[in-house]
């Protein structure tokens, strides 16, 4: 079985459990680990996920796993994950579930934009960029990530109100 044909196998039979916990499957990907096989399961929702919601969702997982044959018999290990903080940006809700983030975008036609996402719809994003708002379709977009911040604008207001 090809690589896409079983990772379609295996979001058919982790999207209905995951949709009932209500979380999303962001990636699933197999890949070997010694003897064994690593079934990574990423997954997301609207309002973030919490470790006691992917302690609970794995064992469903696991549970519907060993009752179909989407991975075969030989042994593997079960990873249920939620997106790391370097996920790319690329679908619209990847961009919604990020306003108010610092994001680095590097732009289709060529240069790169820092800026924090206002907000987000199918179309597109806007930024603040300084001063500015601007905004841009996803086309005009090549790649975008959430930047890393150890002290974000909201942080220093509640450290002044202290």
């Amino acid at each position: 079985m090809g690589a896409q044909a079983r990772q379609d196998r295996l979001a058919a039979v982790l999207e209905p459990v995951l949709a009932e916990a209500g979380l999303e499957l962001e990636a699933v990907e197999v890949v070997p680990a010694g003897k064994r096989r690593l079934l990574r399961v990423v997954v997301d929702s609207e309002s973030g996920v919490d470790l006691d919601v992917v302690g609970e969702v794995s064992q469903q997982v696991s549970t519907a796993l060993d009752a179909s044959d989407a991975m075969g018999r030989a042994p593997y290990v079960l990873e249920v994950t939620s997106p790391g903080v370097d996920r790319p940006l690329r679908l619209p809700r990847h961009w919604r579930r990020s306003r108010g983030r610092l994001v680095a975008i590097r732009l289709a036609e060529g240069g790169d934009v820092t800026g924090r996402v206002l907000d987000a719809d199918e179309s597109g994003v806007s930024l603040s960029v300084g001063d500015a708002t601007v905004e841009y379709g996803y086309a005009d977009i090549e790649r975008a990530k959430v930047q890393v911040e150890f002290r974000r604008p909201a942080d220093d207001d509640t450290a002044a109100a202290d």
